[in-house]
């Protein structure tokens, strides 16, 4: 039995879904154990590209189970349109290979009309949500008004619990930000069908994976967003309301923290962000552009150009610290080839001082200057290499660096976006 957690170390988008996809064929389950649909995991396998938002990207490996904790805030158009979908194209033929935990809530459109009347509301203080609801259900989660998947297969109570939240919700929509009131009558007929349609899926999934730990199964936990949009150890406001680091998995799966083997922290070779907040080594001239057009940095979810810069080592020593990783999975390595020298963060500059460590507030973020050290870069394609040795000198010495300033090695190194275009330092479900 092995159990391994793979977390984004910077502000998401660091190409989980492809190392979670790498990773799955050696669980026998694989869990999502927070967020919800504002997360976006692409897969790019024999040239076909797949992108989930609900689902676990374990999926497309037949022999896996894949649940989804009680953690998760379902929307379950969303989640009923990815299972349409998989059974479309012959990948999800057999529903037990999908589990929703019962005790997930449920995104209702109030959560998504608030989201965007919110954001719309804020102006230029907006914090960037993706509009598709996800904080408002989890407001309504911590309220104890919130819809859950369970709910949905009881409908003699579903009215009542409607309402409640109804009483809340349509009054903020209506009053407070003049929209239109959500049908309640209309609502429950939705949720209904929904429930009806989910039926097959539901289950216990903590049991599912308590069984499975007893049985000698290997368990891959699979994050969504990154550390510093983690609601307590993120860049507060400026981030999602669930908590993405490591030690959410025992609260958002149901198991607990002594049966954590491995915490794999997926990153880039370079820094994205989507949305407001700070961004210490984001480059806003001509090499962010290249690093963006390179990367083809746009938002899975939102369509948005992501915002681009240099690799930041203070970031990612913090991402070690609240998420105790074990190894690195550094991503798009490829990206930097034939860029020139390359910046990396090593420290900030605060108020005149040099740290090497990740401030405790925002405003010492906004103020925080990067202090650079400067790597040769390399011209050479990349993409064929699959062993570390053959990697040009200067992209060898690249990754080496990134290993010694965060002190953690890197099992995998990502010179691709092909499922085969990885190299394997080191396997974490057998070493």
């Amino acid at each position: 039995m092995t159990t391994v957690v793979g977390v984004g170390a910077q502000w998401g988008d660091e190409g989980k879904g492809k190392i979670i996809d790498w990773l799955a064929p050696r669980a026998d389950l694989i869990a999502r154990f927070q967020g919800g649909n504002n997360a976006g995991h692409t897969l790019v396998v024999d040239g076909e590209t797949t992108v989930l938002h609900v689902v676990p990207s374990g999926i497309l490996h037949e022999g896996s189970i894949n649940l989804i904790g009680p953690g998760v805030v379902v929307d379950p158009a969303i989640l009923l349109g990815e299972i349409d979908a998989l059974i479309d194209r012959g990948i999800l033929r057999d529903p037990s290979r999908l589990r929703v935990s019962g005790r997930a809530h449920v995104i209702l459109p109030w959560h998504q009309a608030l989201d965007k009347a919110r954001e719309a509301a804020a102006g230029k203080s907006s914090i960037g949500t993706t509009g598709r609801g996800i904080g408002p259900a989890y407001e309504d989660k911590v309220a104890r008004r919130g819809v859950r998947v369970a709910d949905l297969l009881a409908p003699e109570n579903l009215r009542e619990k409607l309402d409640k939240a109804a009483a809340s919700r349509n009054f903020e929509l209506a009053q407070y930000h003049g929209g239109e009131p959500i049908d309640v009558d209309e609502l429950l007929e939705t949720v209904t069908e929904w429930g009806k349609r989910l039926e097959p899926y539901v289950d216990h999934t903590g049991r599912i994976l308590d069984r499975g730990l007893r049985a000698g199964k290997s368990v891959l936990f699979e994050g969504a967003q990154g550390t510093f949009l983690d609601i307590d150890h993120g860049t507060y406001p400026f981030v999602t309301s669930s908590n993405c680091v490591a030690g959410a998995v025992c609260t958002g799966s149901g198991v607990g923290p002594t049966r954590i083997d491995k915490v794999i922290g997926i990153t880039k070779a370079y820094t994205t962000r989507v949305g407001a907040g700070p961004f210490p080594t984001e480059d806003e001239g001509e090499r962010g552009e290249n690093l963006r057009q390179a990367g083809a940095e746009v938002g899975a979810t939102t369509g948005r150009p992501r915002r681009c810069g240099w690799f930041d080592a203070v970031l990612l020593r913090e991402a070690v610290t609240v998420n105790g990783l074990t190894d690195l999975a550094l991503n798009k390595l490829d990206v930097l080839s034939g860029l020139g020298d390359l910046p990396v963060a090593t420290g900030y500059k605060i108020d005149g001082k040099v740290t090497e460590d990740f401030p405790m507030t925002l405003e010492e973020v906004v103020r925080a200057e990067p202090v650079y050290e400067t790597l040769a870069g390399w011209d050479e394609d990349i993409r064929g290499v699959r062993r570390m040795e053959d990697l040009p000198d200067n992209a060898r010495r690249y990754v080496d660096r990134i290993e010694a300033l965060v002190d953690v090695p890197a099992a995998f190194v990502s010179v691709g976006p092909g499922r085969d275009e990885i190299i394997k330092v080191s396997d974490p479900f057998t070493s």
